[in-house]
């Protein structure tokens, strides 16, 4: 069963085709990673998923229910919770907060009012150990460290408890140590029956995390399958990885 599927989903910006005619499937309950060049159209791909792009043409297909486009507030129903490159952290909020705020039922307004509240106590309590914040939970978003803010916008996605995570460049700009604790972090999610989907320039680290890869390359599917079969694929040597 497929978690993601898609079907000759397209999106054009400018006469662009930033996604062309792509059509894919994301395994349930498995770990896949998107690579390809810069440009190749992986996050456009992911806004698509999540809405915040609308698709010219084409189908989405999760759990099972087709859609012609994502609406932004349908991700909790379809229990879809997404990172971002850059970060979508409150910077003055305290790490507390930001994830309450993930969560919180009424909206950012309301939930500035649901947060002050010891409802998900526990739950907050159980996530900001397992990012390694637990000590600067009170401390403003904007004065932690880079690795910091990137391991709290990991939190962020994992206080939804969602059946589907989707990571845009999750390690990128991090030291090792901190690259480990996210990789841990993504194994112990996959070990649970998550479905994980990666965007991710590491191929190393892509290799090693991940039970399937697909190949972008101009918006199209170069190459989808298993990591050792899909890196050995001449054409994914010569557009991708410059062998």
């Amino acid at each position: 069963m497929d978690a993601i599927k898609v079907n000759h989903l397209t999106k054009t910006f400018g006469g662009i085709k930033a996604v062309d005619g792509l059509s894919i499937a994301i395994p349930l309950g498995a770990a896949t990673g998107i690579i390809g060049p810069n440009g190749s159209g992986k996050t456009t791909l992911m806004n698509l998923f999540t809405g915040i792009l609308v698709p010219d043409c084409g189908e989405i297909i999760i759990g099972g229910k087709s859609f012609a486009r994502i609406e932004p507030t349908t991700l909790r129903a379809l229990k879809i919770a997404r990172t971002f490159q850059d970060g979508r952290l409150v910077g003055q909020m305290s790490a507390t907060d930001n994830l309450l705020l993930a969560i919180a039922k009424t909206g950012i307004i309301g939930g500035l009012k649901e947060i002050g509240g010891a409802k998900y106590a526990r739950r907050v309590d159980s996530v900001l150990k397992k990012i390694h914040l637990s000590e600067y939970r009170n401390a403003p978003a904007e004065s932690l460290s880079y690795g910091q803010r990137k391991l709290l916008e990991l939190g962020r996605a994992m206080i939804q408890d969602a059946d589907i995570y989707l990571l845009d460049e999750p390690f990128t700009g991090l030291f090792p140590a901190v690259v480990e604790q996210v990789a841990g972090l993504l194994s112990e999610l996959r070990a649970r029956g998550k479905t994980i989907v990666i965007i991710e320039h590491n191929i190393e680290l892509v290799r090693r995390l991940c039970d399937n890869i697909i190949v972008m390359d101009h918006g199209q599917l170069l190459a989808a399958g298993r990591p050792a079969a899909v890196l050995k694929n001449k054409k994914v040597q010569e557009a991708y990885l410059g062998v």
